[in-house]
């Protein structure tokens, strides 16, 4: 029996599908050379991405076609500046027949870009838009699909199975701790960083993923038929799905079959439903206890007593392989934080505060996980906390550190708009009006360019008593060395050292 689901997209919510391509993926993100000391700008009209039409082959020389899916092609592509090679997903406008298929692409690269600098995530490079194109050039994967690895393999030993399976719950775990449901997971959205054994496993595609809302039941029926989970068919599920998918791969791993199939995509649906799991074929019998008591956490058909993302990877039998975890995104992104200088930190907090609800879905999930008491701000434990679930072992002296990084106003807890400042994404930078409007608060008299005297007025409108330096922060933005800080030298500070990178 194959192990693929229908690979079928619809703008009906009631069609199982994927999404609308499946590439080999992403890498570091990075800022597209912009025009700089534009007038102010206008926000793009009649595009998806929302700001001007802008040529992929200008940056990137593609070649040759590596998938093909129902709304787009995938290609090798080189970055010409650099000469390092990625992956970019060419998807048709004229495919995008409503809104809703224009919709789903903007909250795709939204949360690819959320997700960026992950370790067990495809990472994101840039979305370029043209006349009859979406392309988004993302981390070249070489080592194929974990699909194509089981095939080819029948089954993994339960220490290689083990090893993949904790990645694929990391992956699961990240996401739900940023704020995003995956609703996809399947072993086709798994690719290989290279063709070594021990190679990285990335997630991919998040073409079907939504930011989860607190307290909302999703309806939609999405996914791919082996691996969707039982409350999904009902109509009333939520993030639990993704720990019932990331089960079926376990199982899949361990035993080279689906725990459900038949042979349409209805009897597959009725198994499920029945929710009957064989531990009796082979290889079963062989098969650890602690495995298969694992299998059946994963696969309890009630999702309120099924076991999390968190509580899988403390499992017995995943904590006997376990690695030492890698730094999680947010905790990257605090470091780096830390140290930028403080006219960035001040044009960030601005920014922060002029994002809709829509650019920082992830990011406000995010704070309501750290925020374990409700009170609005994190404190110290529970900054410690949080990173820690993110999988970090930070000394106590690093965790302080960053937590003075991010307490802006100095009062020992980090509120909400302190977090996002501290922990948004680059990415977040990219439409030129957030940088114009940060560039403008400093400007105060619009002359085109921020004084020192302006600069101390900002400082001390953000709490920030620290005038001795402004020369210093002056200095170091200052290229041209007039003294003062213009609207390229400003974006040049904002767009430089990969803000938030890894």
């Amino acid at each position: 029996m194959g192990l693929c689901g229908s690979k079928k997209r619809s703008s009906r919510p009631d069609v199982i599908g994927s999404s609308y391509s499946k590439p080999p993926q992403p890498s570091p993100s990075s800022f597209p050379p912009a025009a700089l000391n534009p007038p102010k700008p206008h926000p793009a009209t009649n595009t998806i991405l929302e700001k001007p039409f802008e040529n992929v082959k200008a940056y990137y020389t593609l070649g040759k076609e590596l998938g093909r899916g129902q709304f787009g092609v995938t290609y090798l592509c080189t970055e010409i500046a650099s000469g390092q090679r990625y992956a970019c997903k060419s998807i048709s406008k004229r495919k995008l027949v409503n809104k809703n298929d224009r919709e789903d692409i903007k909250r795709e690269i939204q949360i690819m870009q959320h997700l960026s600098g992950q370790a067990n995530i495809v990472e994101f490079k840039g979305a370029y838009e043209d006349k009859n194109s979406v392309h988004l050039v993302m981390e070249l994967c070489a080592g194929g699909e974990l699909f194509d690895r089981i095939i080819a393999k029948g089954h993994y030993s339960e220490r290689a199975a083990s090893t993949m399976c904790r990645a694929i719950v990391n992956v699961v775990n990240i996401c739900h701790f940023m704020g995003v449901m995956h609703r996809d997971l399947k072993p086709e959205n798994f690719l290989l960083a290279t063709k070594k054994e021990d190679a990285m496993l990335k997630a991919t595609d998040f073409g079907l993923s939504v930011f989860i809302e607190e307290g909302k039941v999703y309806k939609d029926i999405v996914g791919s038929a082996y691996y969707v989970a039982p409350e999904v068919l009902r109509r009333s599920y939520g993030k639990e799905a993704d720990v019932w998918s990331a089960g079926v791969i376990l199982y899949i791993l361990l035993s080279g079959v689906p725990p459900f199939w038949a042979e349409t995509e209805k009897g597959i649906f009725d198994t499920i439903l029945k929710g009957e799991i064989d531990f009796v074929s082979n290889p079963w019998p062989k098969v650890s206890n602690a495995a298969k008591d694992l299998v059946e956490k994963m696969l309890t058909p009630n999702p309120k007593k099924r076991i999390t993302s968190v509580q899988v990877l403390e499992h017995p039998w995943l904590k006997e392989a376990s690695d030492d975890p890698i730094d999680s995104a947010v905790l990257s992104r605090l470091k780096q934080f830390r140290a930028m200088n403080k006219l960035k930190k001040m044009a960030l907090k601005v920014i922060a505060e002029n994002l809709s609800e829509e650019e920082i879905k992830g990011l406000k999930q995010m704070f309501t996980n750290m925020d374990t008491d409700n009170s609005g701000t994190i404190t110290y434990e529970e900054l410690k906390s949080g990173l820690a679930r993110l999988g970090s072992k930070l000394s106590e002296i690093e965790v302080r550190q960053l937590m003075e990084a991010a307490d802006a106003d100095g009062n020992g807890e980090i509120d909400y708009i302190e977090f996002i400042t501290a922990t948004m994404h680059r990415h977040r930078l990219e439409r030129d009006e957030h940088m114009y409007k940060a560039f403008l608060y400093f400007d105060k008299d619009n002359s085109g360019f921020i004084t020192r005297d302006e600069l101390e007025t900002a400082m001390v409108e953000q709490g920030i008593n620290d005038s001795a330096n402004i020369k210093d922060i002056i200095s170091e933005v200052d290229t041209d060395n007039d003294g003062r800080i213009n609207y390229e030298e400003f974006c040049t500070m904002m767009r430089s050292g990969g803000v938030q990178q890894r």
